[in-house]
């Protein structure tokens, strides 16, 4: 197991590399580089469980090479310099909306991943909420349910308020009925997950979305995962709940560019279904020398090419091309489900509605099992409520997907073999 630390923290003074004494040659940076690349996990072929998600080798070409055309551009001046990137932001947020069924005066943001787009949704409720209440002071809980991303323990973090986990329902979705059961008179925002990360399933967001207008709180559709390949995956037949901004009662919504709109990093959006919500959204300062700072994200500078990238992409593909995508997705979803169930003793947890799965085990240790398939060079992915193995499967995951189900046959069967072994591995996202 290899144990992984947080970066940037100074390290062992004795360990510390020196800053360069001179300059060295294009060609010998660039073979180091790739030198280091050759221990890093195998993506390309599905060996890693997350991180990384490719559509098509076309769509993956077009990403890039419209990414690197807006390189040097800075998205920070899209209003004042950079014209093109403000107006292919604009039509990504307005084609997003379109997509997401949003009411006709719904706003919503270009943002540089999931955990910025919850931070700023949190941010937004707290300060509407603060106004409607007329008190700039008041702290504010949230509930959420325990499969919720951290990242909303995060944005609480930042910004003083307390979080409620509510176990979830058998079912592993939210249980809405506990969830109302907590909330008070200083709750200003529900969760819901479209899927959850955990468990892949989405919870009730049309129960939550009553419970939300009933109680007068905000409810947040953490979309990250699912906003841009749920309404493909709904479009041809399977079974996949309402879950966007046209559910009465949804107030925002987070969806990731960079996940399975194949966009490259980074790249995610955040929406909200009033302009009244939006308007809270920005950021604006004017004390200070150089006059008006005004910004839609918590960062300043941001790659214009992730913007770029996002827009072409959607021209590149459009509905089409990501329906057909979401097919080859979820009949391969299908396949390895139903791969994993045919090895003895393992079973899928609960009923994922998209490309999240994780399976678990009566009779067998699978963190053992995980660290068996470690070995042969499977990044492990792991859930420790219920203990399972996760996976969130991309196309990337289609040509090993026999060797994996057979090397996960193989190690289920050493471990059963095995007397009195105890897995170190925990569970790490």
């Amino acid at each position: 197991m290899v144990k992984i630390e947080l970066t940037g923290d100074g390290g062992d003074k004795d360990m510390r590399v020196p800053f360069p004494a001179k300059g060295r040659k294009r060609d010998d940076i660039l073979a180091e580089m790739r030198g280091m690349k050759a221990g890093d996990a195998d993506w390309q072929h599905g060996r890693t469980p997350l991180y990384v998600f490719k559509a098509t080798q076309e769509a993956y070409d077009m990403g890039r090479d419209a990414f690197f055309e807006f390189f040097t551009e800075n998205a920070l001046g899209a209003k004042r310099a950079f014209t093109s990137v403000k107006r292919m932001e604009d039509e990504v947020v307005q084609g997003a909306l379109d997509l997401l069924h949003a009411p006709d005066d719904a706003g919503g943001f270009m943002t540089t991943g999931g955990t910025e787009s919850i931070i700023q949704a949190v941010q937004t409720c707290r300060d509407w909420s603060r106004a409607r209440r007329r008190d700039a002071a008041h702290r504010g809980n949230i509930v959420v349910s325990e499969s919720a991303h951290p990242a909303f323990n995060k944005a609480a973090n930042l910004m003083d308020l307390q979080v409620r986990r509510i176990p979830t329902a058998p079912d592993l979705r939210a249980d809405v009925a506990a969830m109302e059961a907590a909330i008070d008179r200083d709750t200003i925002m529900l969760v819901g997950s479209a899927p959850s990360f955990p468990h892949g399933v989405i919870d009730p967001i049309a129960a939550l979305g009553a419970v939300a207008q009933r109680r007068d709180v905000w409810l947040h559709v953490d979309a990250c995962v699912g906003g841009y390949v749920a309404p493909f995956v709904k479009e041809l037949g399977y079974d996949v709940p309402d879950f966007d901004l046209g559910v009465a009662g949804v107030s925002s919504l987070s969806a990731d560019l960079h996940k399975f709109g194949f966009c490259p990093k980074p790249a995610s959006t955040v929406f909200y279904a009033s302009a009244d919500k939006a308007r809270h959204h920005g950021f604006e300062f004017t004390d200070w020398p150089n006059g008006r700072f005004a910004t839609s994200t918590i960062v300043g500078t941001r790659p214009a090419g992730g913007v770029a990238a996002a827009w072409a992409m959607f021209q590149h593909l459009g509905r089409p091309g990501y329906r057909d995508i979401a097919a080859r997705l979820m009949a391969m979803v299908d396949r390895y489900k139903e791969g994993v169930e045919r090895v003895p003793g393992l079973k899928v947890c609960g009923k994922p509605h998209l490309s999240i799965v994780a399976f678990g085990a009566d009779t067998v240790d699978v963190f053992r099992v995980s660290e068996v398939m470690a070995a042969k060079g499977w990044v492990p992915g792991l859930v420790q409520k219920p203990r399972a193995i996760h996976r969130m499967m991309s196309l990337i995951h289609a040509d090993s997907m026999d060797e994996y189900l057979d090397d996960l046959r193989a190690a289920v069967g050493v471990v059963r073999q095995e007397v009195g072994s105890t897995a170190k591995i925990q569970a790490t996202y």
